[in-house]
C-alpha cells in the first residue's frame, strides 16, 4: 500500500480492528492504521467513534461511499468487511480486489460473493503470488466495462 490511502470498513470489522490494533504498540501495521483516516459504514454506531481519525458514514452504503468517492483524493482500503464488499461490487465501487486463498477448506461459512444470479462483477488477475505456505494472492482490477 502506498502512503496515499483511507480504510473503509464496516462496523463488525472496525470494532474488531478500534478493540486490537491500537493496543499494539511499536507494530508499523498498527501505526500505520492509526494515522490514516478510517471511514466506517454503520447504522448502529455513534459519533464519537473511539478510533482516532475515524469517520462515520451514515446512510446508504452505496450512496455513502459515493459520495465518498468523489470527495476523497486517497484510495480507500477495505480489509475483511465481506458485507459491505458485496453491498458495493454489483455497483462499480470496487475497483481493485486482493483475494488470499489458503490450503483449507472449512466446508462452512460466510460466502464473499453474492449467491447465483447476482449482477456479474467482471475483474481481470493483474498479478499473482503463492507463498511458501501456499497461500495464493492474486490481485484482480475491475474489467472494463465491455466486458461486464
Amino acid at each position: 500500500m502506498g502512503s496515499s490511502w483511507a480504510l473503509l470498513a464496516g462496523r463488525r470489522t472496525y470494532d474488531h480492528f478500534a478493540a486490537y490494533w491500537p493496543t499494539q504498540k511499536g507494530n508499523p501495521m498498527a501505526e500505520s492504521l492509526t494515522r490514516v483516516r478510517k471511514y466506517v459504514v454503520s447504522s448502529t454506531l455513534t459519533e464519537p467513534l473511539p478510533w482516532q481519525n475515524s469517520v462515520l458514514l451514515k446512510g446508504d452504503p452505496v450512496d455513502a461511499v459515493t459520495r465518498l468517492r468523489a470527495e476523497e483524493d486517497d484510495n480507500l482500503v477495505v480489509f475483511g468487511s465481506g458485507e459491505l464488499v458485496r453491498s458495493l461490487l454489483p455497483h462499480g465501487l470496487v475497483d481493485e480486489l486482493v483475494l488470499m486463498v489458503h490450503p483449507l477448506v472449512l466446508g462452512s461459512g460466510r460466502r464473499l460473493f453474492a449467491e447465483a444470479g447476482a449482477d456479474l462483477c467482471a475483474f481481470e488477475l493483474a498479478e499473482s503470488v503463492t507463498t511458501d505456505d501456499g497461500v495464493f494472492v492474486g490481485v484482480y482490477q475491475s474489467a472494463p466495462t465491455s466486458l461486464r
